[in-house]
């Protein structure tokens, strides 16, 4: 299983854990609960790739107002045992965001090391210009 270091989940992992932090974070907001995703590693390359898409295709089903009347509501945080509060807003910007981007990075990094064709510009995806 390939990974950036001895210590660090492999690949499939984060990869799951992009689409986690992307589209069942906000299935969290809503349901005002949110849990890691399964540490077990039983997705293929294509179920990889349906799992990235449903993420992709839900997130595009979103409306800017929906999203933000969550903003206000509370969650909880359950990992095992423990439960940590948060505003929706305060798990978004503190929690699911930073490791939104930190297993996409992770993601990023592992392919490139088995030399996928990517450059800085896949990673930031296309720029919103204007004014």
């Amino acid at each position: 299983m390939t990974r950036v270091h001895d210590d660090m989940m492999p690949l499939h992992f984060q990869v799951v854990s992009v689409a986690h932090h992307s589209w069942a974070a906000i299935q969290g907001l809503k349901e005002g609960e949110f849990s890691p995703p399964s540490f077990a590693l039983d997705l293929d390359y294509a179920g990889l790739q349906a799992r990235v898409t449903e993420a992709r295709e839900g997130l595009a089903g979103l409306k800017e107002a929906d999203v933000e009347a969550l903003a206000d509501k509370s969650m909880v945080f359950r990992l095992g045992k423990n439960e940590l509060p948060f505003t929706n807003q305060n798990f978004v910007l503190s929690f699911s965001l930073p490791n939104f981007y930190f297993h996409a990075t992770t993601t990023y990094d592992i392919l490139r090391s088995l030399g996928a064709p990517l450059g800085k510009m896949q990673f930031m995806g296309q720029m919103k210009m204007g004014a």
